[in-house]
């Protein structure tokens, strides 16, 4: 993966990890949402890596 991509995904993760942190004192309803877009986040960051690292196989 690419240095780009690989930030791109870190600081999105961080920033959805922020707003739930936040959302926690607002609204729990958003803090779930905004908690399981950031495990999607990072699991998407993974499945991109993996399907990259075997198309350069």
């Amino acid at each position: 993966m690419s240095k780009p991509l690989s930030l791109l995904f870190a600081v999105l993760s961080v920033v959805l990890m922020l707003a739930t942190a936040v959302s926690i004192s607002i609204n729990g309803w958003f803090a779930a949402l905004f908690g399981i877009l950031s495990i999607l986040m990072i699991g998407s960051g993974f499945i991109v890596k993996a399907r990259l690292r075997r198309r350069a196989e």
